[in-house]
Parts: structure tokens; C-alpha cells; sequence
């Protein structure tokens, strides 16, 4: 047990961004395709953070051509080489699901004010 918790910290010491629920980021994923690699961005809104440690992901929503996409993105994983906050958003709510209903302006969430 002491040498999982060895490699856990050994993993965890890559800096994260401070980014909270409602906020606008931007991933930048390692796409390998055949023997080429490249990197992909995902944009939108972050409406979840779930466990924590080595193991916590969080999960994006964006709407791209009329439809809803979501990916869930292991926060300490190779793949995700950088994470980007483009805008802080002001919820009040810990998970966001309530999106996934919404369409429109309705769907948007608005911005922190500093």
C-alpha cells in the first residue's frame, strides 16, 4: 500500500490548474493515430469533478453542431498535456447536470465578477 501511495505522489506533483465547476476551459488531449500522434482541443463548460487524489476526473460539455458532447478526462493522465481556464464562471451547484436539459441561451453560465 505504502508503494501505491509512492507512485500516487511521485504522479501528482504536475501542476494543475485552479479551475472550479462552471468555468470555460480548454483541454488539449494526445491523439495517436497509427504510428502519428497530434494533439486535439476540447472546449466548454466543466459540470463535474469527481473523486480526488491520483484518481479525480472532471468532465467537459459542449454543444457542437446542435448536439451535446461530453467527455469525462482523468485530471492527472499522460493524455491531457495542458488545461486552459478561459473563463470563471459564478454557480451554485456542485454538478451541473442540469445543463443536459437546457437549450440555447438558456444553457449558458454566467460569469464571475471580480
Amino acid at each position: 500500500m505504502d508503494a501505491l501511495k509512492q507512485i500516487a505522489q511521485a504522479s501528482m506533483k504536475t501542476t494543475v490548474p485552479q479551475m472550479e465547476i462552471g468555468d470555460t476551459v480548454k483541454v488539449y488531449v494526445r491523439i495517436k493515430e497509427g504510428d502519428r500522434e497530434r494533439t486535439q482541443l476540447f472546449e466548454g463548460t466543466l459540470i463535474a469533478k469527481k473523486h480526488g487524489g491520483i484518481s479525480e476526473t472532471f468532465t467537459v460539455r459542449r454543444v457542437a453542431h446542435g448536439c451535446g458532447v461530453e467527455r469525462v478526462f482523468p485530471l492527472h493522465s499522460p493524455n491531457v498535456e495542458k488545461i486552459e481556464v478561459v473563463r470563471s464562471g459564478h454557480v451554485r451547484r456542485a454538478k451541473l447536470y442540469y445543463l443536459r436539459g437546457k437549450v440555447g441561451k438558456a444553457a449558458k453560465v454566467k460569469s464571475k465578477i471580480r
